[in-house]
């Protein structure tokens, strides 16, 4: 009798979705990487269209502009409507977030809905069956979508009330044996200190605050929230909150509530909708008059938007995939406390984290939490410090090794030799800009062969509030101005005008966002001769031009002519 036949046969065609397909008939994605991003999609359980935007393999402006001409759907631009205005409880909110979805209006019995993929039959029959009405799709961009939904989630779908206590996940976090910590959780199970918490931790994330700083003052306490790079005073409550307040971010941190005479670190989590977690770290600071705690917002998303999300140039983006595409070396990401460089170095990882490759990073702390990626949290009081973290990577047949921050010479030294021994090293430095990073190595008393033979790229970044599209408008400057911020006489041949801020009720003052701006520098064999005859920052900065590396203004300036931020801006942002 013959053997009976697998029931799946060996090298059977992937069932790809009708958005892969649309792609792949307009040419814009192989079938292969279609394939491997669906595969990675299965693997991960998310969805395809937002592991695609997130490996960077479309970006989403030109996925929408795709399928907008792939189904003759009209293209819709969402910075430009108002949240506020939208019909409410035409559809379940729990709807709108499964499917990434939103409800422009309503024309008779049919729906006029957004979506980033218009090929979703499912989604079409869904809101059919809940709102027995037809639907109309309109398209959307998927990262401006999805920012929408969460929004409204946040806002209007769950209330405060819904979300206190349960949707944080912390467990065991205080040790109520002593007398002063009872007493402790028992005020912070204050109700009004609760709610205020929960919602001042929401209205920072609805408004993509980065930071959000509670500070007592002798007859005043204030909250703020750091938006776009500028902080702003969100709240003024109660002197007398102070203390309860800081008791509770502290239960929920898993921080030592009874001691306040010394500096501490931390991180909760706050769960948004069915599949939205936001951690948090928490950091705490004696001043005269109690503790000072500022809670930095950590999205995971932010290292799934792609390089193309980031603000690259065509030909910085080149520089940097060539660089994180070599087999060994050192990569440095250079700039300021909150420039970006986690969430570059992360997006670099996210590029690179493939099932064939063993990546390790050691950080104090992680701040995003990346799948496939090994983490180690230095601790310093327990003895784990990076040179010993580094030390133990290498025992553990690594091929990308990152490192939080170069510290000191024995985590230099540490990596260095990782980068000359066939692994790839990223990691960072607080420099002003890329050639001065070269010289801040070299005081650090590293030998100028070292770093010669092991950095072969150093990106300086800053980041610049981004214009508003809806409010911008175009502004007159003089030349002299122009050409005193450090633009070339072939660059003012009328062919571009500055935009200016103006402000209306789509952002913040005249700004929205904010967009990278680089020094995308390689060390070539020119700059490695620089460096090994102990050359100034001065002298590699000239080299670097000469060999077409922006500087960070220049790199700003970039950034006017194509009206993504102002001139204003950059001049603030950056030297030159």
């Amino acid at each position: 009798m013959a053997a009976a036949e697998p029931l799946v046969k060996e090298n059977s065609p992937i069932a790809l979705p009708g958005l892969a397909r649309a792609l792949i008939s307009a040419g814009k994605l192989a079938s292969k990487t279609a394939e491997e991003i669906y595969q990675k999609s299965q693997s991960s359980r998310s969805s395809f269209i937002a592991e695609l935007t997130g490996t960077g393999a479309v970006s989403a402006a030109d996925l929408a502009h795709t399928l907008s001409s792939a189904f003759g759907a009209p293209l819709l631009d969402l910075d430009a409507i108002d949240p506020q205005r939208l019909p409410k409880d035409l559809l379940d909110a729990k709807l709108c977030q499964a499917y990434r979805i939103v409800v422009l209006s309503k024309r008779s019995n049919r729906l006029i809905v957004a979506t980033a993929d218009p090929s979703d039959q499912q989604a079409a029959e869904k809101i059919k069956f809940a709102s027995q009405m037809g639907v109309d799709w309109v398209i959307a961009e998927y990262d401006k979508l999805s920012r929408m939904v969460e929004a409204a989630a946040v806002s209007a779908a769950e209330t405060i009330d819904n979300i206190v206590g349960a949707e944080f996940e912390f467990d065991d976090a205080v040790d109520s044996s002593s007398d002063a910590n009872e007493q402790a959780v028992a005020e912070v199970e204050d109700a009004p200190v609760v709610r205020f918490l929960h919602k001042m931790l929401l209205d920072a994330f609805s408004m993509r605050a980065s930071d959000i700083h509670f500070e007592p003052y002798e007859h005043q306490y204030r909250v703020r929230f750091r938006v776009d790079g500028e902080l702003r005073e969100i709240a003024s409550p109660p002197v007398v909150i102070k203390d309860k307040l800081a008791s509770r971010i502290k239960v929920i941190s898993r921080l030592d509530i009874s001691e306040k005479r010394i500096p501490q670190d931390g991180r909760m989590k706050l769960k948004i909708g069915a599949d939205r977690v936001i951690d948090f770290r928490v950091s705490t600071l004696p001043t005269l008059f109690g503790e000072k705690i500022v809670i930095r917002i950590l999205d995971p998303s932010s290292a799934r938007l792609g390089i193309d999300a980031l603000g690259y140039d065509a030909d910085e983006k080149e520089r940097l995939l060539n660089a994180i595409g070599r087999p060994y070396g050192m990569v440095l990401v250079t700039g300021p406390t909150g420039s970006g460089k986690t969430v570059s170095l992360y997006t670099c990882l996210n590029l690179l984290n493939k099932p064939g490759v063993n990546i390790a990073t050691a950080e104090d702390p992680s701040e995003i939490n990346l799948p496939g990626v090994n983490q180690v949290n230095v601790n310093e009081k327990a003895g784990l410090t990076f040179a010993t973290a580094l030390r133990a990577f290498l025992r553990q047949d690594p091929d990308i090794i990152m490192v939080g921050e170069i510290r000191d010479l024995e985590t230099a030294d540490i990596s260095i030799k990782a980068a000359q021994t066939g692994h790839l090293v990223l990691s960072t430095l607080h420099t002003n800009d890329a050639p001065t990073t070269l010289t801040r190595m070299r005081n650090m008393g590293i030998a100028p062969f070292n770093i010669a033979s092991s950095v072969i790229l150093i990106t300086a970044q800053r980041l610049a509030r981004r214009l508003c599209t809806v409010c911008r408008e175009p502004h007159e400057v003089p030349r002299e101005a122009l050409l005193d911020a450090g633009f070339r006489e072939n660059q003012l041949d009328g062919s571009w005008k500055p935009y200016r801020a103006v402000g209306c009720s789509a952002c913040n003052g005249g700004y929205k966002g904010r967009v990278g701006i680089y020094q995308v520098m390689p060390i070539t064999e020119e700059i490695q001769q620089i460096i090994l005859r102990d050359g100034s920052a001065l002298d590699i900065a000239r080299q670097s031009e000469a060999e077409g590396v922006r500087s960070l203004r220049q790199s700003g300036l970039k950034k006017v002519m194509q009206g993504l931020t102002s001139l204003e801006e950059v001049v603030a942002c950056t030297n030159e």
